[in-house]
């Protein structure tokens, strides 16, 4: 085989698995619906708040428009001085008929803030079901119920990929670019063939399940909740689901540099959490084909009105993705597309090259475990909680080289560490 047939035959598997999945998606998008659960039992919704960002007002307001039987909205923000409470507190007054709290303060139990900030939400739920929601997710009406349509035998965990809605501009519309066909488009694809792992935009869970493998707490395992949730649920002998359809971000106006800062944040989790699946990103998206494509060119004889065809049709399938998914496009969306794939390997890179990153304020250092932006007051149980969980992160990874087995007799089950300390919830206006 002549290296130019080794780059050929490289280049057809990346193309077939690049509109495989594209068909995979479309073929799936006209079967019939998921039937809806016949059980529906009481759920509390979790949704973290932070800040003022677009279309907040909208997103926190569709939390009360859901249509299920019984249900209670639990909102959660580390700040009492946050302006983002006046405007939770003004949506509360306008939907007393539906059951909601606001709950205040920072538990310090990892580097995660988002998690810190969802610990007096765990504790604090009243149902059994659990569902934890970004703030700025645009909730339908069905919510609960296709997540709950989702949960079949053998499922422990359900959840829903972020998509990008509603840009303005062209920052907005390159999100939309990495979102939407390129990175839910493999999640989906992973999850048709059976391979899903958690996304943070919402995590649905069985309250039992996570407290068998220590409660909340046990999400501080990773930097990054999702990737631990995925971790317990699979290691439970579980499978995580996503939902057919996920809901959507409204984005609104994007500068490109808080485009770059998201994708940085989210490539430099998946490294620190997945380092060998991290690795072959580099080939899922359309860089390193159009890079065959020109050394073929240059090797071979004439082809390049073939591979100019191919790229076409490449991008042409993105786009009836799009459609057929309702995202947004537009008439340079296609072009967007080609900026996010060179863009890719710069990414890539400097997910190798760092720990650092910073989100919504909050300094994060995944090497030392370390969040910059500390509060004044952290609670001593707080403290030694988080020392519990970087201890048990070491433990772990010495047992995982057969350096560490634990003192004779001692069980491998984990006691669960919330149960030992005392937790102080803040603040929690009714």
């Amino acid at each position: 085989m002549t290296l130019y047939d080794l780059i050929l035959f490289c280049l057809v598997v990346a193309a077939s698995a690049h509109f495989i999945s594209i068909a995979v998606l479309v073929l799936r998008s006209y079967a019939r619906p998921s039937p809806l659960p016949t059980k529906r039992p009481p759920v509390t919704i979790l949704r973290p708040a932070c800040g003022i960002e677009n279309h907040i007002e909208e997103t926190l307001a569709s939390a009360f428009a859901i249509d299920y039987p019984e249900f209670e909205i639990v909102f959660c923000v580390a700040d009492p001085k946050d302006p983002i409470v006046p405007l939770i507190e003004r949506l509360m007054a306008k939907h007393p008929h539906v059951p909601s709290r606001l709950l205040t303060g920072d538990d310090r139990i990892s580097i995660n803030p988002k998690l810190n900030n969802l610990v007096k939400g765990w504790r604090e739920a009243k149902y059994d079901w659990i569902v934890m929601t970004d703030s700025n997710v645009l909730l339908a009406p069905d919510y609960i119920d296709q997540l709950l349509a989702r949960w079949t035998p053998g499922v422990g965990l359900v959840c829903s990929p972020p998509v990008g809605s509603q840009p303005e501009g062209i920052g907005a519309e390159l999100e939309c670019a990495f979102l939407n066909t390129y990175q839910a488009r493999w999640q989906l694809t992973a999850d048709a063939f059976g391979m899903a792992f958690a996304q943070g935009k919402t995590l649905f869970w069985r309250r039992a399940d996570l407290d068998r493998a220590g409660g909340i707490a046990a999400l501080a395992s990773e930097p990054a909740e999702d990737a631990a949730a995925t971790k317990i649920v699979h290691n439970a002998g579980y499978r995580v689901r996503l939902v057919r359809q996920p809901w959507p971000q409204p984005l609104g106006v994007r500068p490109i540099a808080e485009i770059w800062k998201r994708q940085l944040r989210w490539a430099r989790l998946r490294r620190a959490t997945f380092a060998p699946l991290y690795a072959l990103e580099l080939a899922s998206g359309g860089f390193l084909p159009l890079t065959m494509a020109v050394v073929l060119i240059a090797l071979g004889p004439p082809t390049w009105p073939g591979f100019v065809a191919l790229f076409a049709a490449w991008y042409a399938a993105e786009l009836l993705l799009a459609k057929r998914m309702g995202w947004p496009i537009s008439a340079r969306i296609v072009c967007l597309f080609l900026v996010r794939d060179l863009a890719l390997p710069a990414l890539w890179i400097a997910g190798w090259t760092g720990n650092t990153f910073v989100w919504r304020g909050n300094a994060m250092n995944m090497g030392t475990d370390e969040l910059a932006a500390a509060p004044a007051e952290i609670s001593l149980a707080n403290r030694a909680l988080a020392l519990r969980i970087r201890g048990a992160r070491v433990v772990r990874s010495l047992r995982t080289l057969g350096a560490y087995s634990g003192p004779a007799g001692t069980s491998s089950t984990r006691p669960n560490p919330l149960q030992r300390w005392t937790w102080k919830s803040g603040n929690k206006p009714r």
